[in-house]
């Protein structure tokens, strides 16, 4: 794992992440990406929310905007704030577990890109001094953030025990969460509880942060 650089400039760090093509052309776990990388990330040292997702989309490959799709719509939904809020990096973070589309494959969308976690997710969050929540979004980053006990417990156990991780004591504050997608339709419809208890309390907390 790459150590983190405290002395590192914080512009420098973001604009190194943008200008990485470390998975196209000295790719470290299986074959290099199969298109043109492009990085996309939202980040500001002030932040006090961070949303730590999977990976872009096509489409926010496409506009180079994270969540710039359905899932960014719902995802605003469950955050109760609206698109300004929500691409105001000063406030609210995006780092997902890859920064690049990672292609398409048999079951949809491929994993993140392992060399991104390697090489910036501890360097970029050693940069987040202001920041008092986390939104885990998925299985990649729920793996990451919470570790392997959790990981075998899967999503669903997982994000049903988001009473237990947000008193946790961890700072910032932890809420797993699943991914937005509209192939957790199903899923949000059998899991009554994740819209009646656990969303109004997010929005409480994400409102205080914001005002």
């Amino acid at each position: 794992m790459d150590g983190v650089k405290a002395d590192e400039p914080f512009e420098s760090l973001v604009e190194a992440v943008r200008a990485c093509r470390i998975c196209r052309d000295a790719p470290r776990y299986g074959p290099p990406l199969g298109h043109e990388p492009r990085p996309i990330l939202q980040l500001s040292e002030s932040a006090r929310i961070c949303i730590a997702s999977q990976a872009p989309g096509i489409r926010a490959h496409t506009s180079g905007r994270p969540f710039d799709d359905p899932s960014g719509v719902r995802l605003r939904e469950w955050m109760g704030i609206d698109e300004a809020q929500f691409y105001d990096a000063s406030r609210v973070a995006i780092l997902p577990m890859g920064f690049c589309f990672p292609g398409v494959g048999a079951g949809g969308d491929l994993p993140p890109r392992r060399e991104c976690r390697e090489i910036w997710q501890h360097r970029l969050f050693a940069r987040l001094p202001d920041l008092k929540l986390l939104l885990v979004i998925g299985g990649h980053a729920l793996r990451w953030h919470l570790g392997a006990e959790w990981a075998r417990r899967g999503v669903t156990q997982t994000v049903h025990a988001w009473r237990e991780i947000g008193a946790a004591g961890a700072s910032p504050r932890i809420v797993p969460l699943p991914h937005p997608s509209w192939h957790n339709n199903r899923w949000l419809k059998t899991h009554g509880w994740f819209e009646q208890d656990l969303l109004p309390e997010l929005r409480r907390e994400v409102h205080a942060l914001l005002v």
